[in-house]
């Protein structure tokens, strides 16, 4: 048998769960898609416009509309606020696992950033640099940062100390260090830091954008808010969650799947 025909049968044997699998992925959005136009239809109120309608609005900002260059500001601003909170936090959240003295130190301010608002960080952000991008990109990391710091460093509390050692002892070099140690034991820290941050970040960003930026998903919904246009609002809406969800699924199940195979 051929290597393509080896293929082919692996693939048609994958078929079955692919299918089951997109199945039980899609069965609970289905009965949210249900549930919403039942209650639409019987409340017959612009308040609450079917899926058709929101779906209808969708596809016409996308097409004609600035659905898409709102949407890539958005996302360009997560993926940078999402990148400099993961490095930053991920860094200090080490080092104060691993130092006593930093952590003591380090501490207190951490517990109060933790308890700190974002809508107060945001604004404070705006009042002392101004209604700028700069602005906006530090209140998102700002208030991001905290949740990093604290996964990483409890991460870094329960590395095995006995290995370790053994890297010290016997001088390890910095690269086997880092990917055949270091890594592999934070990397579950790493993760879960990743999941809730991007769950946290993108609401922060909206939140940014419908304060102080004039473009964004966020800054759209202010404006359509001013209008009462709840179908613009939910399409606009939609469009960013089914974005940030395709990358929760795509791309963090796939470092997931890779990061379990490294440790392993």
């Amino acid at each position: 048998m051929t290597t393509t025909a080896r293929r082919l049968v692996r693939l048609h044997q994958r078929l079955p769960q692919a299918v089951a699998a997109l199945g039980q992925r899609a069965a609970p959005f289905l009965l949210v898609a249900l549930t919403w136009q039942v209650a639409a239809t019987a409340a017959a109120t612009p308040l609450l416009p079917t899926p058709e309608a929101v779906l209808a609005a969708l596809v016409v900002e996308s097409v004609h509309g600035p659905l898409v260059h709102h949407l890539a500001a958005t996302l360009s601003r997560v993926a940078l606020c999402f990148t400099l909170a993961m490095g930053l936090g991920t860094a200090l959240g080490i080092a104060m696992g691993a130092s006593v003295r930093l952590n003591h130190w380090v501490d207190p301010w951490l517990q109060l950033f933790l308890n700190i608002p974002a809508m107060v960080v945001a604004i404070l952000a705006y009042v002392w640099l101004g209604l700028g991008e700069t602005a906006a990109i530090i209140a998102v990391t700002v208030s991001k940062l905290p949740n990093v710091v604290v996964i990483m460093r409890q991460g870094a509390r329960q590395r095995d100390r006995e290995l370790a050692e053994m890297a010290r002892v016997y001088r390890f070099p910095l690269q086997a260090w880092l990917f055949d140690l270091l890594f592999p034991e934070l990397a579950p820290y790493f993760l879960a830091a990743m999941r809730s941050g991007l769950s946290l970040v993108w609401k922060i960003v909206l939140l940014v954008e419908l304060l102080g930026r004039s473009s964004g998903i966020g800054f759209q919904l202010q404006m359509y808010f001013q209008v009462l246009d709840i179908t613009h609002i939910l399409a606009y809406a939609a469009s960013f969650m089914l974005a940030i969800h395709f990358i929760e699924v795509f791309l963090l199940t796939w470092m997931d799947r890779r990061v379990a195979r490294w440790q392993r």
